[in-house]
C-alpha cells in the first residue's frame, strides 16, 4: 500500500493543484519512483489511498498497467490519517501481512528486505535522524523496537514511513475512522511485538519545497540528467 492521501500543507503552493506524490524529482513523480522500486522487488498488486486531488492521481496512474503493476484505489472523502487509511483499505489488502510506504518519501531500500517476523504486529524500517528531526521516533535494540523507558541500551532512530504490518494491528479500528499509527505501534511495542531494521542508504522526507529541490538535483546528477530550469 502506498499512502497518498495527505494534503501536503508544508509543500504549498506546489500542492494547491498537484497531489504531493505527483510532484516530480529526477524527472518523474515521487510515487512513480516507489511503484518502479516495488515492481522490481516483486510487488505487483498495489493499493493506493487518496483524498486531496485524488482524481488527479487516478488520472495519472490509472490501473497501473503502464507501469507493470495493478493498482486498486482506496478513496477517502477526507484524509483518515495513516492508521485510519490503512483500516479503510483492509478489504483490498487481504488477510496476510502487507507492506506500507509513505508516498512523500524517497528511499533506495530493497522493499523485499522488509519482512515481518512471526508473532509480530509490525516491522519498521528506521533511518538515521535527519537534521529536521534530531529526536528520532523509536528506540532500536538489535532487531527489536523497544519502549522509551528501555532506551539506555538502545538507539533512537527516525521512522522511515516504510513498514510491514499484520492486519490484526488495525482490527479494533472502525472503518472510516480517523486514527494515527503511532498509538497502535506504541501499544504493540509495549507488548514486545514490533521488530525493526536500520537503513543507512538514501532516504529523504520530501516535506518542503527545498527538500524536493535538493532531491531533484541529487537524482539528476546521479542519473546524468541536466538540471531543471532555474537551478
Amino acid at each position: 500500500m502506498i499512502l497518498a492521501a495527505g494534503r501536503g500543507e508544508r509543500m504549498r503552493p506546489l500542492t494547491d493543484h498537484t497531489p504531493k506524490p505527483l510532484l516530480e524529482a529526477g524527472g518523474k513523480p515521487l510515487i512513480v519512483w516507489h511503484i518502479e522500486r516495488l515492481r522490481e522487488a516483486g510487488f505487483t498488486e498495489l493499493v493506493i489511498n487518496h483524498a486531496h486531488l485524488g482524481h488527479l492521481l487516478e488520472a495519472a496512474l490509472g490501473d497501473g498497467r503502464r507501469l507493470g503493476v495493478h493498482i486498486a484505489w482506496s478513496p477517502e472523502r477526507e484524509a483518515l490519517e495513516t492508521a485510519g487509511g490503512i483500516r479503510q483499505a483492509l478489504p483490498l489488502l487481504g488477510d496476510h501481512p502487507f507492506l506500507v510506504v509513505n508516498g512523500d518519501v524517497f528511499c533506495d531500500v530493497d522493499f523485499a528486505s522488509v519482512r515481518l517476523q512471526p508473532g509480530d504486529f509490525a516491522q519498521l524500517l528506521l533511518v538515521p535522524n535527519p537534521a529536521h528531526h534530531t529526536a528520532g521516533d523509536f528506540l532500536l535494540r538489535g532487531t527489536r523496537i523497544v519502549a522509551d523507558d528501555e532506551g539506555a541500551a538502545a538507539q533512537c532512530l527516525t521512522f522511515s514511513g516504510i513498514g510491514v504490518y499484520d492486519p490484526a494491528l488495525f482490527a479494533d479500528l472502525a472503518p472510516g475512522s480517523r486514527a494515527k499509527l503511532a498509538p497502535l505501534l506504541r501499544t504493540a511495542i509495549a507488548a514486545g511485538r514490533v521488530g525493526g531494521a536500520r537503513h543507512d542508504g538514501c532516504w529523504v522526507d520530501v516535506g518542503t519545497p527545498a527538500r524536493l529541490a535538493e532531491l531533484d538535483r541529487s537524482l539528476r546528477i546521479e542519473y546524468g540528467q541536466h538540471p531543471t530550469s532555474g537551478e
